[in-house]
């Protein structure tokens, strides 16, 4: 298969092997990543659909475009960026961010990052950002390291799918000792209809660095139904530092099937802080595996699901190490008949003594038409450890109501604030201007939700 052959199969929807060999081709890839593709592509049909969380039975693999042709290069300049894929990124502010304080900046347009810049006083130290398709071309040996590491292809099926046809995403190597004090950014949109979007971002934290990573995710509203299916692998190094920072705002017609997990070795920490408004569903259960002795692990995560929203989201904490720590925080509000679900593991190994894990799992009911559930799992085997769970499940208090209407407020201003507050230890751990579009998002659905 040469390239031009390639290209005409890519332009079909439908998955096989001739269109997975067809993305590596294009791609101009090493042989090793083409054999991981087509091995990951026998796991990815060989398992089935889930049934144990939410429906995806009108997924169909025939009615999906796996690659879409890049019209134009990836950019270091934002001036040669085309006119109307630059026009979708000024309305979300992309390079406006970057001009105020963002490290770098990778913009994601359907399977291609078509823009893409580091500030200098990075580069300088050592620091790599860029897309994980010039990662794998550039930095081969660290990348083949790496790569499948936290979340090998036969995890589950969708990371199965995300290793075979995986297309852009993020990869981030900051060198030992280096700290990176500003965040970096990537943004991911999907415009083109019936299209998978299979970003695979890989961040290594060498021993003793620290790095921010935020990411931002949306996408129109079509007819029919679009899927994204992600992969990020964190490796936080002895001593090393990771956050990782998503807000996600897909279409309600989106399929958000996405894979994170983290290695933390000796002494490191891995933050995931996770907010999902969009998707019509949503599966997501950021993980930490605390490797190391003394590693330390938190998540964060808040969702609101709408009407026909199914939103099942959680966290693991896998203790291995010796003195390890954790910390799960979550809180979810559904209105209009929408879902919430959480779902979490709490694993300590015989190895792992002296460890330690809270899970606060916080729900925010709005009316007598949604539903939320809870299922937690939790695998003890090792009798130093120490597991706490603290679970709520409520409605808005009339009193509070009350108290904010007669005030001057409206029940929708009311409701709006209450639900703020509700998701305000989450919000505070964003950086500011995340914070402000998750606060007025919300505000934006709580119109209609009250009285």
């Amino acid at each position: 298969m040469n390239k031009n052959e390639a290209i005409k199969i890519l332009q079909n929807p439908g998955l096989s092997r001739e269109v997975i060999e067809a993305i590596s081709v294009y791609k101009e890839e090493p042989t090793w990543m083409r054999d991981l593709r087509l091995k990951a592509y026998e796991h990815y049909v060989s398992r089935k659909v889930p049934t144990w969380g939410p429906d995806l039975s009108q997924l169909k693999d025939e009615d999906i475009r796996f690659y879409v042709v890049p019209g134009s290069k990836k950019n270091r300049n934002w001036d040669e960026v085309p006119t109307d894929m630059k026009k979708t990124f000024e309305e979300l502010k992309i390079p406006e961010a970057e001009r105020k304080f963002l490290a770098g900046v990778e913009t994601q347009y359907d399977s291609n990052v078509v823009y893409g810049r580091i500030k200098e006083q990075w580069e300088s130290k050592g620091v790599i950002f860029t897309d994980t398709d010039t990662g794998l071309k550039e930095h081969e040996e660290i990348f083949k390291k790496f790569f499948g590491k936290a979340i090998p292809y036969t995890d589950n099926k969708y990371a199965a799918l995300n290793t075979a046809a995986w297309s852009g995403g993020s990869f981030v190597y900051v060198p030992k000792g280096v700290k990176v004090t500003v965040p970096l950014q990537a943004y991911f949109y999907i415009q083109t209809q019936n299209l998978g979007q299979f970003e695979r971002t890989l961040i290594i934290a060498d021993e003793g660095s620290e790095v921010q990573y935020v990411e931002g995710c949306s996408a129109p509203t079509y007819s029919s139904d679009i899927l994204h299916s992600g992969v990020i692998e964190l490796i936080a190094l002895k001593g090393a530092r990771i956050r990782y920072t998503t807000v996600q705002n897909w279409s309600k017609n989106v399929y958000n099937l996405v894979t994170q997990r983290g290695l933390a070795y000796e002494d490191a920490v891995i933050e995931w802080v996770d907010c999902n408004l969009g998707s019509r569903v949503t599966m997501k259960y950021p993980s930490v595996i605390l490797v190391g002795n003394n590693a330390r692990g938190e998540v964060l995560s808040v969702s609101m699901a709408d009407n026909g929203q199914h939103i099942d989201s959680g966290a693991k904490m896998i203790h291995i190490g010796k003195n390890t720590s954790g910390v799960i925080t979550t809180k979810s509000i559904c209105k209009n008949g929408g879902r919430t679900s959480y779902r979490g593991l709490v694993k300590v190994s015989q190895s792992s003594q002296n460890s330690k894990t809270k899970v606060i799992c916080d729900a925010l009911i709005l009316d007598d038409d949604s539903q939320t559930d809870t299922y937690p799992y939790n695998e003890i085997y090792e009798n130093t450890g120490r597991v706490e769970h603290e679970a709520s499940v409520s409605k808005i208090s009339e009193n509070q109501l009350y108290y904010l209407t007669s005030r001057g407020l409206s029940e929708e201003e009311a409701g709006g604030l209450i639900v703020s507050g509700f998701v305000e230890p989450i919000a505070k751990e964003l950086p500011m201007e995340y914070a402000m579009e998750m606060n007025d998002l919300i505000r934006m659905s709580m119109k209609g939700s009250v009285g």
